[in-house]
């Protein structure tokens, strides 16, 4: 399949296992930029214990505003084998998380099914997030039926130009809520263990960008209207003017009161309460983790 790669909505059908690279700067070695335990994901995916998270680089979309950019956009990581990064799942599982969480793993897919294989075989129990940009195509989801527990997707944009002049992303709305029902067909509503720890389902994370509330109104909306509460909905906050984002008119300040205010209003108009809604921070900047290669 990476001879030919179509695994996400790029369709590049470019080599990798020649070394060519399409539109995520990928070859045929996974990429990898951290390996952590993570306590500031939502409350049913931290919980006390915290996320076993797997940070790949590069990525198959061009956020201006991507706070990980270091590794989505400028290629920093390292390069392990398949069989390391089972290994990888196993010592996570070690330091008692309550998850394997794979923090922008479409490139990767190929390789991380195997990779859940060889885990299982060695004691792999806890749940697998698949935490994605939502970029993605219904065939790749489908290969992962019965290796992911919760999908953990982004839904970014309700309107096209939007996806386009934030993430260079054509069709973003349309392919990734397609991808959105699938991830909903193979793993249903929400379950959780006697911590509150979700073990299956779906929770759907929507970023407020500032200047930007109308997109964020559709977004809410579309979820009412098509999964209600079989899902979660998570409502982040956390924005701020990172990398070419500065650059921006529109969205180089962070999200006002007011606008944060509005859209809590708006959910509750919709009686969308399954979920979180982050509280409106000061220093968000502090949060975004130090990619130095560690535990790989």
């Amino acid at each position: 399949m990476l001879e030919n790669c179509r695994i996400c909505p790029r369709d590049c059908k470019v080599n990798r296992t020649l070394g060519q690279k399409g539109y995520c700067r990928s070859n045929d070695k996974i990429k990898v930029a951290l390996a952590s335990i993570h306590n500031f994901e939502e409350p049913c995916i931290s919980g006390k214990e915290g996320s076993g998270t797997i940070f790949f680089s590069n990525c198959n979309l061009r956020c201006i505003y991507c706070q990980n950019h270091e590794i989505s956009q400028e290629n920093i990581g390292k390069e392990i084998t398949v069989e390391r990064l089972a290994q990888i799942f196993l010592e996570e599982q070690e330091r008692n998380v309550n998850n394997i969480n794979l923090v922008t793993p479409t490139m990767y897919v190929y390789q991380i099914i195997e990779a859940i294989k060889l885990a299982k075989e060695k004691g792999l129990k806890i749940p697998i997030v698949y935490n994605t940009n939502g970029y993605e195509k219904v065939e790749t989801i489908k290969l992962l039926k019965g290796y992911i527990d919760v999908y953990l997707p982004d839904l970014k944009y309700f309107s096209n130009e939007i996806a386009m002049k934030y993430s260079d992303a054509p069709n973003y709305f349309d392919i990734a809520t397609k991808a959105i029902k699938e991830m909903y067909n193979q793993v249903g509503k929400p379950e959780f263990n006697e911590n509150g720890i979700i073990q299956k389902g779906v929770i759907i994370r929507h970023l407020i960008l500032p200047n930007h509330i109308q997109n964020t109104k559709n977004i809410l909306r579309w979820i009412k209207d098509n999964l209600g509460d079989n899902v979660l909905v998570s409502i982040m906050a956390q924005y701020f003017p990172a990398y070419k984002a500065k650059e921006d008119e529109l969205i180089n300040r962070k999200i006002t009161l007011k606008e944060y205010k509005e859209v809590e209003k708006f959910m509750y108009q919709l009686e969308l309460t399954n979920g979180y809604m982050q509280d409106l921070g000061k220093h968000e900047e502090e949060y975004v983790p130090k990619f130095d290669l560690s535990n790989l």
